[in-house]
């Protein structure tokens, strides 16, 4: 099983990146942030024209998430639903062959001490409530989106010049380490424990991805019963790179983060990991 995310920065704009990529790819699911559009906008004909449904959370201009599957996505949830008053369109969640996907787009916090930076040390309190309150780590599940953190320095092109700055401060790295405590492998760095990076987010200002001026802060975190499963993980730099055949086709500044897990049999007929159907030898 393929899960994928991917900030796609805007998702009208990007339809054809899109499109190829899942043909390319073929992903079970893809989880996508940043669609800047509303739900009766996003591109479903399309989509589907592609083999696949959409589960969207979307917002004019701003934020807007989205899970893709090869098969409808079920049991589809938008927001924490936790009594907070909040309109932005950040976080949806849903079950694809028998695996609970969420796809989130962590607020960025701007700047430190600021109003949107206590929002998003917020946000991930929320966040992990909402695991506490609907979850348990023993279950299928897997969180994938753009946290706007970096987990720490091996994250950062420049640690030293990003140290204590946003999405490196202390405090949003403990604040990503206490959803992580929920029960959550960070599969990427699990596959990749050695050496910096790899990247996943380049500023499209001062050739940030040519000198691979980037940072993590796109992740794929899993409960034991999928991280134990996970085979790769990779970061498609291909998408990331501009494609000089067409001036207007211009990349997201994130690449997509594709993690592939042997589920095995059980998965794919709808069954959680955690039990064994009666009928099952």
């Amino acid at each position: 099983m393929k899960i994928a995310t991917w900030n796609i920065n805007s998702v009208r704009p990007r339809l054809q990146r899109l499109l190829k990529f899942l043909e390319r790819h073929q992903p079970d699911a893809l989880c996508l942030q940043e669609l800047k559009c509303q739900d009766g906008e996003f591109p479903h004909l399309e989509v589907n024209a592609a083999g696949y449904r959409a589960a969207t959370f979307g917002q004019k201009t701003y934020n807007g998430v989205a899970i893709l599957a090869r098969e409808e996505p079920q049991d589809v949830v938008r927001s924490f639903s936790d009594g907070d008053d909040d309109a932005q369109a950040r976080f949806i969640a849903a079950t694809v062959g028998g695996v609970r996907v969420a796809s989130l787009y962590c607020p960025n916090g701007q700047e430190v001490g600021s109003g949107a930076y206590s929002y998003k040390l917020a946000w991930f309190k929320r966040l992990r409530a909402w695991l506490d309150r609907h979850h348990t780590p023993k279950e299928a599940l897997v969180l994938c989106g753009d946290f706007n953190v970096a987990p720490d320095d091996r994250d950062c092109y420049d640690p030293v010049g990003w140290h204590e700055q946003t999405l490196c401060t202390s405090a949003e790295r403990v604040a990503l380490t206490e959803v992580c405590g929920f029960g959550l492998t960070d599969t990427l760095r699990e596959k990749n424990p050695e050496g910096a990076g790899p990247f996943t987010w380049w500023d499209y200002r001062m050739l940030g991805f040519q000198k691979n001026k980037g940072m993590r802060i796109d992740h794929v975190l899993a409960t034991a019963t999928l991280a134990e499963r996970c085979t790769a993980v990779v970061v498609d730099r291909e998408e990331r790179k501009s494609n000089k055949a067409d001036k207007d086709d211009k990349p997201s500044d994130h690449a997509p983060v594709l993690a592939t897990f042997e589920v095995g049999p059980r998965v794919d007929r709808g069954f959680p990991f955690n039990e064994t159907p009666k009928d099952t030898p």
